[in-house]
């Protein structure tokens, strides 16, 4: 395995995966509220429709967690996961009734919304043994998600929202093409035996499980922004092509965010959970600022914030993950790291933001993510403090395997 690994087609291939998978969520994370308010939802309904497919992905990141676990084939698992996103994506955007619109996002978030934990484990279990650094492989979809939300939003504003499915279909035929490329992989990392046994293993842990909260509280304002920004965007007079200058934003500097992470930022817990504690004061600031915003530009520009909150934060979890639960449940444990931003908080996040924007206006919604920032820096802070103090030590198969690693 290792001589196919060190390939670099394979490799070349795994980046290119990222890259369209990335690319194909951003058009539909950040131009499908315009859709659906095409189609005559009002913002809190939009909020709703948002939450529910969140809702599914509580169950289907475990489901798939599980199975990855017991088939030992991750690479398989993810292209069963990509054709199911791809066969329902098609009655999604041919749904013309509320009801068909409601029971087509509850399936197409089955398949989807675990999509990002599950790729994230298939790259770890590439490069694990290699000198490859996970964070090289990330900025390429973070590349994917800048580049196609610049170039979609001058494309719909030209052509409409309805050749949205056109290119979502178009990239997420191309991830599928890019995984086929890639060699067979003989062993995934984080494959339990009993892997209901990892879950509960997982939810047996108190240290991981604070972590797992005050991630939620400082995901939920981010999913807010990232389920009404386009709108918000459009209520101060923007286009689609401002949309997508405001993700392109978001994003694009998040390749030198991982660079640097990669480059400097050390693998020991304590590092780690004051990074978090800086990254979720960032966010307190940057909602601050969204809501202080008068003008489109002015969102888009706030938006650079982004790269350095989210990408840091994402980096960060990811690596945690992998400190605080032992090798044999990293799959379980990233499914339910993952239930931070998609689960959990999507739900509370898209029905709360759809409220607050509907009843009290968008300010009021960023105002409300500065207070739950600001708790969950203060979480992460407490968790810091109680590392460096010596009173918290990781699971010894985390310690056996990285032991040059030190609190």
């Amino acid at each position: 395995m290792r001589e196919n690994l060190d390939k670099q087609p394979s490799f070349t291939s795994l980046k290119w995966f990222n890259f369209f998978v990335y690319g194909t969520i951003v058009l539909f994370t950040s131009f499908f509220q315009l859709y659906l308010q095409d189609a005559g939802m009002n913002k809190l309904e939009i909020g709703s429709v948002m939450s529910i497919g969140a809702l599914v992905s509580i169950f289907a990141n475990p489901f798939w967690g599980i199975w990855t676990d017991r088939s030992q084939n991750i690479r398989r698992i993810v292209m069963l996961m990509l054709t199911g996103t791809l066969v329902i994506s098609q009655l999604v955007f041919q749904a013309n009734t509320y009801e068909m619109i409601y029971v087509s996002i509850i399936l197409f978030y089955f398949f989807q919304g675990p999509l990002f934990a599950q790729s994230n484990t298939m790259i770890l279990s590439y490069i694990n043994g290699t000198t490859h650094r996970f964070g090289s492989f990330r900025l390429w979809g973070s590349m994917g998600w800048a580049l196609t939300a610049v170039i979609a939003g001058p494309i719909l504003n030209w052509a409409g929202v309805s050749v949205l499915s056109y290119l979502f279909t178009a990239l997420l035929c191309a991830s599928m093409i890019a995984l086929l490329a890639l060699p067979k992989l003989d062993q995934s990392i984080g494959m339990a035996p009993l892997p209901f046994k990892g879950f509960s293993r997982n939810f047996y842990n108190p240290f991981f499980l604070c972590f797992i909260l005050f991630g939620i509280l400082v995901s939920i304002p981010n999913t807010m922004n990232n389920t009404f920004m386009s709108l918000y965007i459009t209520d101060l007079g923007g286009s689609k092509s401002m949309i997508g200058l405001a993700v392109f934003l978001s994003s694009i500097l998040e390749v030198g965010v991982f660079i640097l992470c990669d480059r400097f930022l050390k693998r020991k817990i304590s590092v780690l959970l004051g990074w978090l504690a800086f990254v979720s004061a960032l966010f307190a600031l940057r909602w601050w600022l969204m809501a202080d915003a008068t003008t489109a530009l002015q969102v888009a520009l706030i938006q650079i914030l982004h790269c350095v909150t989210f990408g840091g934060f994402f980096y960060v979890g990811t690596q945690l993950t992998m400190l605080l639960v032992p090798r044999a449940y990293r799959s379980s444990g990233q499914a339910l790291y993952t239930l931070t931003w998609s689960g959990i908080s999507g739900i509370l996040g898209g029905v709360l933001g759809g409220w607050l924007f509907q009843n009290l206006g968008a300010q009021s919604m960023y105002q409300s993510g500065v207070f739950l920032a600001l708790i969950g820096a203060l979480g992460f802070g407490s968790m810091w403090l109680f590392v460096i103090r010596g009173g918290y030590r990781p699971p010894s198969e985390v310690e056996e395997e990285h032991a040059d690693i030190d609190l």
